[in-house]
């Protein structure tokens, strides 16, 4: 039986910064590590979709999260995703490599072990062959990546991963609190803990159960969230505000992200390129003008959340 421990709060899904000849910047990439830290997140989520797996190699990947894991240095615990093959054999290969690594947790992809055509039985079955191939005492979890697909967890592969002993994490990207209410209700008492990655949900989760927040945003002021994870029970009011007001900032994702999480983290003081090998807008005069408006939000809140 893994050891299923895994601490609340927040997880980012890591950035990987890229030099200006577009190969990957190890320096920059302890750096934001140490950035994520020093914000007070509780864990890690790198090799995810907001670090552009789909776009590195399998030894680019796991030069990444050895990086991540170096300069984690033991502080927080550090959870990899990784496999972007299509068939399973492929993704076995990734995810062993990914796994002999050492990961606190294995984060598998939804949408990698099923079409969008393809029911739930399918998935199933190759989630058997692929969990035979893992170490049996290294937890996994599974991530609802949009790309290529969003395939939402449905009840039965919940209740799968609940039973089994082996799951610990979900990054949940329904984005509906209706369904998460479902989700904690089917998860509850089992070793599986339900990270948000969505803002204007968040506060309803965490009442509901859920153990945090593992989105985009926490790129931008983990610490907020941090706070928010930590101290929504105790003080309600603020809560309600302080979430309020993450929500709006929330909509930033939709402003070329990953590149314009990059130039946040410049304007922040981090030296890093907005090089990114996704397909992003370039950034303009006026996103650059809304993202300096965002560090002025930021910094509004955790003035306001100070000492609270």
């Amino acid at each position: 039986m893994p050891a299923l421990t895994f601490p609340d709060h927040v997880w980012p899904t890591m950035l990987t910064p890229f030099t200006v000849d577009g190969e990957v910047d190890h320096a920059a990439l302890e750096d934001l590590t140490t950035w994520y830290m020093d914000h007070g997140v509780s864990g890690l989520f790198a090799l995810c979709q907001s670090s552009e797996i789909f776009t590195l190699s399998l030894k680019e990947k796991l030069a990444v999260l050895e990086t991540v894991q170096r300069a984690a240095a033991g502080r927080v615990p550090v959870i990899a995703s990784g496999h972007t093959s299509w068939a399973a054999c492929g993704q076995i290969e990734e995810l062993t490599a990914v796994a002999d690594l050492g990961p606190a947790a294995l984060i598998l992809i939804s949408n990698r072990l099923a079409a969008a055509d393809e029911p739930d039985s399918v998935l199933l079955d190759r989630l058997s062959v692929i969990m035979d191939a893992l170490p049996v005492d290294l937890p996994l979890g599974f991530y609802e990546c949009p790309f290529p697909y969003k395939r939402l967890l449905s009840p039965e592969v919940l209740t799968f991963m609940a039973d089994s002993g082996r799951f610990a994490f979900v990054k949940d990207t329904c984005c509906d609190i209706a369904t998460i209410r479902e989700r904690l209700a089917i998860l509850e008492g089992s070793p599986v803990k339900l990270f948000n990655a969505n803002t204007a949900t968040l506060l309803e989760s965490l009442e509901a159960g859920a153990a945090g927040y593992s989105g985009v945003m926490a790129n931008f002021h983990p610490d907020v969230y941090d706070w928010l994870c930590r101290n929504h029970s105790a003080q309600p009011e603020l809560a309600r505000e302080v979430q309020s007001i993450l929500t709006m900032c929330s909509f930033t994702e939709l402003k070329g992200y990953p590149t314009n999480a990059k130039l946040a983290l410049q304007l922040a003081g981090l030296r890093l390129t907005t090089v990114t090998r996704n397909a992003a807008p370039v950034l303009t005069a006026t996103n650059r003008a809304e993202l300096e408006q965002l560090e002025i939000v930021t910094d509004h809140l955790r003035r306001l959340i100070a000492d609270k």
